[in-house]
């Protein structure tokens, strides 16, 4: 008997978060694969999440989101980047930033139109374009710096491009794309007459000063892009599972008419607590990303120390490494054997490839852990020096 499982679909099994995570669990290692921190979010944020239970946000939020989010949202976008955006129009809450690009694609991509976007890649991308039956095209972002190639983007887009997919800060390299870069991209959507849909949800996680750009703030940019992020990064609250889109009311609109038929809605007594994130002062946005730059500083040592290359990350909670000087020949096969070796679990980076070869021997480790915890990672690493 055949699989009953779609054409389109074949090839994308269990996620290799799941897989490594479950790896971590049997054998007792340190998790720095799954991106999620091991705290709890800002206290008014929880509080906020409670009272809502209390108050009775129990029920079936509107369809585009609690007011007092939609209006949190707006003003996050005006207060961090100038951008006007009406939060009764311009505003859809959706569950988390993966349902966010899921109604985009679905909404926007015919059978057979294309979808740009770079590799290495979130594995939702490659899912969702397939799901619509677009095609993906890519261009590579090579280690360590990352950069974007003009002559391979600019080969990736044709008269059937139809969205540009775009994701910085960007995981799982930590790059953040610079303005020359995020440009050239502009340039080359509006030559191609392609909407931008941007995952922005790291925006707050830079460090060492590196700005986030948004797309929308770009020249003739805000009508074609469609703007995703969430509040599960910025508030560690990975599994209240609430992001949200902006744009262009007609763009929002046709995401809208898609999303309504994927969950319709969620997370209704997290959308207050969220609303609540949104307005803390700068000191807790400023505070929370010199936290997560020192976790990533002491990482790097310890992956160092052990005699791995690292690309140092200008923002999200990922680290980059080569295993090469180790002697590593394939990414995938040192990561089932590293928690035997020294007792810490990463990702590959090739199972964000198309091209393989590009990150055969790259691994990618999360910081966004208690610091005692990656104390514990640093030292498990060290026995890889030995």
């Amino acid at each position: 008997m055949t699989t009953p499982l779609v054409d389109r679909m074949q090839g994308f099994g269990a996620t290799i978060f799941g897989e490594m995570s479950a790896l971590a669990a049997r054998t007792g290692a340190i998790n720095l694969g799954q991106g999620f921190p091991d705290t709890d979010g800002p206290a008014p944020v929880l509080a906020a999440a409670r009272q809502a239970i209390s108050d009775g946000f129990n029920q079936y939020p509107p369809p585009t989101g609690l007011p007092i989010l939609r209006e949190a949202i707006a003003a996050h976008q005006q207060r961090f980047y100038g951008l006007e955006v009406d939060a009764d129009t311009q505003v859809l809450v959706t569950v988390g930033a993966t349902e966010a690009i899921a109604s985009a694609i679905l909404a926007l991509c015919e059978p057979g139109d294309e979808v740009v976007t770079f590799e290495p890649y979130y594995d939702s991308y490659a899912a969702t374009i397939a799901l619509a039956g677009a095609v993906r095209r890519t261009s590579v972002l090579r280690f360590p710096d990352f950069a974007v190639d003009e002559e391979s983007l600019r080969a990736a887009f044709s008269p059937r491009t139809r969205l540009v997919l775009l994701n910085t800060p960007h995981n799982p390299t930590g790059k953040v794309f610079t303005r020359a870069e995020l440009e050239l991209v502009c340039a080359l959507a509006r030559e191609h007459d392609a909407y931008v849909v941007t995952d922005e949800v790291y925006e707050h996680l830079t460090f060492d000063g590196t700005e986030h750009i948004p797309v929308a703030t770009l020249p003739g940019m805000a009508e074609r892009t469609i703007t995703i992020s969430s509040g599960g990064k910025t508030f560690s609250t990975t599994g209240w599972k609430v992001g949200w889109l902006t744009g262009p009311a007609e763009l929002v609109t046709a995401c809208r008419t898609v999303k309504q038929f994927l969950t319709y809605v969620g997370s209704g007594p997290f959308q207050p607590a969220i609303a609540v994130g949104l307005g803390l002062n700068d000191d807790y946005y400023q505070g929370f990303s010199a936290s997560l730059a020192g976790k990533r500083d002491l990482l790097i040592e310890g992956l160092e120390q052990a005699g791995l290359q690292v690309s140092r990350p200008a923002g999200t909670y990922f680290v980059i490494a080569d295993a090469a000087p180790l002697g590593a020949t394939d990414a995938v096969d040192f990561c089932w054997e590293l928690p035997e070796r020294c007792g810490v679990v990463g990702v590959p980076v090739s199972v964000f490839h198309d091209d393989k070869d590009a990150a055969r021997t790259l691994v990618r480790f999360a910081f966004c852990k208690k610091d005692e915890v990656l104390h514990d990672a640093v030292r498990c690493l060290g026995a890889l020096a030995v």
